[in-house]
């Protein structure tokens, strides 16, 4: 599941987004029992965020906070200490997403608030899964694995 919150006016698809993480999911052949948080926010919020937390003062697209390190291939049993009692779901993390910054760069690259949305949605949710970009190779196997999920869902660049 995954839990999304709204502290800033926008028009998001959240049917999409929910389709971007059922298919991570489905990709990473991870349970019905993960969850993570999404949350959209405003420029100064994120920026704000972004120098409290990374000391970069400046508006981001899009911010991940894992909550458990994980591993793939992904074992349910590698987190029973990480299962929440109350609903019994393991929280991988929270993504924040900036939505001016989203919808400048649709405009910027040339694609639909949509696909540019379920993109950083699906980065945040990489991060949380532990991808990374901070090295070439990293990044291209990130990519890879953007472009795949992005493409079975029928998400491609316009």
């Amino acid at each position: 599941m995954l839990d999304i919150y709204l502290e800033t006016d926008c028009d998001i698809d959240v049917n999409s987004i929910n389709k971007v993480f059922e298919e991570v999911k489905a990709h990473f052949s991870l349970p019905n029992s993960v969850s993570a948080e999404l949350t959209v926010v405003d420029g100064e919020t994120i920026r704000e965020t972004n120098f409290r937390l990374r000391g970069v003062d400046a508006v981001t697209d899009v911010l991940s906070f894992p909550s458990v390190d994980v591993s793939l291939p992904f074992d349910e049993a590698d987190y029973q200490y990480d299962i929440d009692p109350c609903d019994g779901k393991i929280t991988l993390g929270e993504i924040m997403l900036c939505y001016s910054r989203m919808e400048e760069q649709s405009v910027e690259y040339g694609h639909s608030k949509e696909r540019e949305c379920c993109y950083l949605v699906l980065h945040g949710l990489l991060h949380l899964l532990g991808f990374d970009h901070m090295e070439e190779a990293d990044k291209n196997v990130m990519r890879a694995q953007e472009e795949a999920i992005l493409g079975k869902l029928g998400i491609v660049r316009e």
